[in-house]
């Protein structure tokens, strides 16, 4: 087990016992998310790489020993983690780089990346005794929780969704039985009620970035990648951004590896945003801090990373700005586009706030904040099963024909 040194406050610094403080600082609110520290100098001595990922379950898992869970404790059974990486060379012929591969979190249990959050948020609460877990979703952590939450017995899920998700993902929750709170108003109001009903009830808060142990699920993708490149990490891994915490866990993911002495460096880290919902964007190309950033009215087809006011912005932008990266944004138009591209070049279908990062690699190449030589992943998060009905916005139908051999050599050009 990696034992929880103590909790950073990303904002101002401030430190906590990991028993002093559940969420964010007490002194900076909300925008003061909390970081998970490790006594990395003890565990150098404690852990060797090959022998942690050696005859290991294929899942999140393997990593155990580099979360903050007790060895006794029991892990929900769904397989997260483990999910495919993909060489994709005509992705990167496509988009004149020389080596490309696309990290396919799509394949997790309930098709997203956000399942690894859950997974970890779930086995805490069954650790502490929790019987009540609730978060606030555009769809997908809310799908990963209600998932996660039933593969395990005796923990209840209150889900607060905008009433506005996709149909699919409103389904999803359903299906699996969670209590499912559709809120007639947009993400960040429906984050702000849950949260509030949490502390009033002392339901445990999966709400990102509000629960730092978010990241410590997440960050194991960053683990999975490294690990695939026998620990040689790619130049530039490419990240959706929509409140933040992903490429936050990315970003501790690899800090985490470093700090050990597993890898030899991390990777630039290249944050994209829809241009209806491009706050990190503003605020990394102004040079405004986490805590000066404004809400703004998000308005994007890729609901996933929809957010006014993205609330792990300070991780975020430090993951960027930390390893010289860079955020760019791309008009909705592209971001449907690069639904049928991606899965065209690669076999993997993905939902628009996934294929945004093929849309988000071709501006940061005109930009000069990616170069061809450079090494790049793409991650895609979550799966096109998502959104059916942007991914039937980004095709045409297909051909019409009549039930015969003549019909079909006709239609196809084959005379």
């Amino acid at each position: 087990m990696a034992d929880v040194l103590k909790l950073r406050c990303s904002v101002c610094g401030r430190e906590y016992a990991p028993d002093e403080v559940q969420y964010a600082c007490p002194v900076c609110g909300q925008v003061g998310t909390l970081d998970v520290l490790y006594d990395y100098a003890l565990l150098r001595t404690q852990l060797h790489r090959d022998q942690l990922i050696s005859n290991r379950v294929q899942s999140m898992w393997r990593y155990r020993d580099l979360l903050p869970l007790k060895p006794e404790s029991h892990v929900p059974p769904l397989r997260v983690g483990n999910t495919p990486m993909y060489a994709a060379p005509r992705l990167a012929a496509d988009l004149g780089l020389v080596e490309a591969w696309v990290k396919d979190d799509g394949s997790n249990p309930t098709g997203s990346l956000k399942d690894r959050a859950s997974a970890l948020i779930v086995a805490r609460a069954q650790e502490a005794g929790i019987t009540t877990v609730s978060t606030a979703s555009t769809g997908n952590a809310a799908a990963a929780l209600s998932g996660i939450g039933a593969s395990v017995e005796n923990i209840k899920i209150i889900i607060f969704v905008p009433a506005t998700a996709p149909e699919a993902k409103i389904a999803q929750l359903l299906v699996y039985g969670a209590t499912v709170l559709l809120v007639e108003a947009n993400y960040d109001t429906a984050f702000d009620l849950c949260y509030d009903m949490c502390i009033e009830k002392g339901w445990y808060c999966r709400n990102t970035g509000i629960n730092p142990y978010t990241i410590e699920g997440k960050k194991t993708v960053a683990f999975e990648i490294a690990e695939s490149f026998n620990w040689d990490v790619p130049d530039v891994v490419i990240v959706s951004v929509g409140d933040g915490n992903i490429i936050a866990g990315v970003h501790k993911g690899f800090v985490d590896l470093f700090e050990l002495g597993w890898i030899s460096r991390i990777p630039r880290l290249i944050g994209v945003q829809a241009e209806g919902s491009l706050p990190l964007v503003t605020a990394w190309e102004q040079n405004v801090s986490a805590v000066e950033m404004q809400p703004i009215d998000a308005q994007t087809i890729a609901d996933s990373i929809s957010a006014g006011l993205p609330r792990d912005r300070a991780k975020a932008l430090r993951a960027v700005r930390e390893t010289n990266g860079a955020f760019v944004s791309v008009p909705d138009s592209e971001t449907l586009a690069s639904i049928p591209a991606v899965a065209r070049l690669t076999g993997v279908f993905c939902e628009p706030s996934s294929a945004i990062t093929y849309a988000g690699a071709r501006r940061a190449l005109e930009l000069g904040y990616l170069k061809p030589e450079e090494r790049v992943v793409f991650l895609l998060t979550g799966s096109g099963l998502k959104d059916v009905r942007r991914a039937q916005e980004s095709v045409s139908g297909g051909l019409r024909v009549a039930p015969t051999a003549e019909a079909v050599r006709r239609v196809l050009h084959l005379e």
